[in-house]
């Protein structure tokens, strides 16, 4: 899958994000290609105009952001992505935090990790702390990640080929 990835913090830089790197290491390890990696600051029109952009390219299958999913004042990845999902994954966010408890407890409530499609790009939004990019992505992105691309893109036309 060709996958974009959105690091979403005011803090990151290149050489600090953690959590995109480990989001790419996964992906490639696994066989996708990262066609974009970007940092954008918590701001949700600039996170909102990223989502919006990339889906646009059309060489992108899923972008999956990391960060802005807390409750914090600066946390706006959900209100910037809630309104553009043309269909909600629920169970991403249920099970991430049902993973997530196990781990550390009852604060996993307080993530807002959200998953759905736009268009028929599949859109994955995780917390920003590289032990929940990679709890995310080795038990739930990675294993369904080709599925939900598939069951995302439009159905073939009749004498058309992908």
């Amino acid at each position: 899958m060709r996958c974009a990835i959105v690091t979403v913090s005011d803090t990151r830089t290149p050489d600090t994000d953690g959590s995109g790197t480990e989001i790419q290491r996964l992906l490639q390890n696994a066989g996708h290609e990262v066609v974009d990696r970007r940092i954008v600051r918590d701001d949700p029109a600039l996170v909102r105009e990223t989502v919006v952009s990339l889906v646009a390219r059309g060489d992108v299958e899923a972008v999956i952001t990391n960060g802005g999913t807390g409750i914090a004042a600066r946390d706006n990845t959900y209100e910037a992505v809630a309104q553009l999902l043309d269909k909600r994954i629920d169970g991403f966010g249920e099970l991430f935090r049902m993973l997530s408890f196990g781990e550390i407890g009852a604060a996993a409530m307080l993530s807002r990790a959200v998953a759905g499609v736009v268009g028929s790009t599949a859109l994955l939004c995780v917390p920003g702390s590289t032990a929940a990019c990679r709890l995310a992505m080795e038990q739930l992105i990675l294993p369904q990640l080709g599925h939900m691309v598939a069951l995302a893109r439009p159905p073939l036309r009749e004498g058309t080929s992908r």
